[in-house]
């Protein structure tokens, strides 16, 4: 599909190319403007729209868009080319064939840049906040705009690839069906976050693990209390999901403080008969430091302050009983440790932990990038929240260790952003655990 999708955006470069320096053929012969009109028409309706047989709509248009930014660039070269031969001589021209030429070519190439820049700005990904809002203050600022055109086409190139042989590999896999568990697979969200079918908690990843067999579902618990009361949540959402899928057991990936409030509900809850496997994420199994600072240094009026801002907000977001200070005070250096001492690891359950760092402040985005300092200091290396040295837990620990500047923090690893990572793919990352998983008969 790469190859196709290159020849493609290779194709259409040549067609406006050929198109936008037309102009005093059509003057000879106007005829040609019935067809070449057409053409541009479908040129700036139709290119890349099936370049690589995807069916994802929001892809689609931008692989639409990327190549349209190609074919501009081309299209550009060429009439920089085209427009010296004819001020030089070189091609005889009257004055007013210049000027209709110099016409068509800036009609022409505002419309594709237009066109193609409200495709990607709008479908794109990667492009993030940053370069949306520069694309919006300078794309209409000649030569600068040029300049901002350079790096946006370099991003959406990277990720319409990047994309495409995704969609080859799950293609290949995908009668494998590689993340088929025996068990249904649950995922359990962190603190301060709720599960939500506008705004996933865990990004891309569901998707990924659905398209390679996987059946998975979602805690639904409380976004902050007590570990012991989100232990209880979880017990009967995990019974809900046995009784309606008639499965014995379920795999639990856990992020943050779900994989406390998973441990708490196998220790003192008597799921470990009806847990297969539980997998945490960048869980704080010793707590953080950083939480008791915030606990002891913030003063009691704006702690209670900020606590029934918060629950007064997430009752009316769906949480019936929210307890903020409760969830914050399990997360600290005391109380964590007091947790993992009374958590015994169950018999009969594959315990496993993941882990990941920032090499430095820069490497991750906000807020972690500005957190990353604070955790630094009082624990050492970090993902923005969790100390590494509190990650580590189970049989078997795995640490994401970033290959370049750009490190993993504390929402990457769960593709909070929808980041796409040089050197981490977090959606095949997750493909691999729950692979793994099946591979264990599990």
């Amino acid at each position: 599909m790469k190859t196709r999708f290159l020849a493609v955006a290779g194709l259409y470069a040549v067609l406006l190319g050929v198109m936008t320096n037309s102009f005093l053929l059509i003057a000879r012969s106007p005829a040609l403007l019935f067809i070449l009109a057409p053409l541009f028409l479908a040129v700036n309706l139709l290119a890349g729209l099936s370049a690589t047989g995807t069916k994802n709509k929001r892809f689609r248009l931008c692989q639409h868009g990327t190549i349209l930014l190609y074919s501009y660039y081309v299209s550009m070269f060429a009439s920089v080319i085209f427009t010296l031969l004819l001020l030089l001589g070189v091609i005889p021209c009257s004055y007013g064939l210049f000027v209709g030429h110099l016409a068509v070519c800036f009609g022409v190439h505002f419309i594709v840049f237009v066109n193609s820049l409200l495709c990607v700005y709008f479908t794109s990904v990667q492009l993030g906040l940053k370069w949306r809002i520069v694309a919006a203050l300078l794309g209409l600022i000649p030569l600068i705009n040029q300049v901002v055109l350079f790096f946006v086409l370099k991003i959406v190139t990277e990720e319409c690839l990047f994309e495409i042989e995704r969609e080859e590999r799950n293609l290949r896999r995908k009668e494998a069906k590689v993340c088929a568990t025996k068990y249904p697979l649950l995922l359990v969200h962190g603190v301060f976050f709720r599960d939500s079918k506008n705004f996933n908690y865990w990004g891309r990843i569901p998707k990924e693990l659905e398209a390679n067999g996987a059946a998975v579902y979602y805690g639904n618990h409380h976004s902050a209390a007590s570990v012991a009361d989100c232990a209880a949540e979880l017990k009967e959402r995990i019974l809900a999901i046995l009784a309606e899928t008639g499965a014995d057991k379920v795999n639990i990936i856990a992020h943050s403080k779900g994989g406390l409030d998973c441990r708490y509900m196998l220790s003192h809850l008597g799921m470990s008969d009806r847990v297969a496997s539980l997998t945490t994420i960048n869980t704080p199994h010793r707590g953080c430091l950083f939480a008791d600072y915030l606990l002891t240094k913030t003063p009691h009026l704006v702690k209670d302050k900020v606590a029934a801002t918060y629950n007064a907000t997430l009752k009316k977001l769906g949480d019936t009983n929210p307890d903020f200070l409760a969830a914050v005070t399990d997360l600290t250096d005391s109380r964590g440790r007091e947790l993992d001492a009374q958590m015994h690891t169950p018999d009969g359950v594959f315990c496993q932990s993941v882990g990941s760092v920032m090499p430095k402040a820069a490497g991750g985005t906000f807020p972690m990038n500005f957190s990353y300092r604070l955790v630094d200091h009082f624990s050492g290396i970090n993902d923005g929240l969790v100390d590494e040295r509190s990650f580590v837990w189970g049989e078997r620990y795995t640490l994401l260790q970033p290959t370049g500047k750009r490190g993993i923090s504390h929402s990457d690893v769960i593709d909070l952003n929808r980041e796409n990572i040089r050197g981490f793919d977090v959606r095949e990352f997750y493909v691999t655990l729950v692979c793994d998983l099946k591979a264990r008969g599990l």
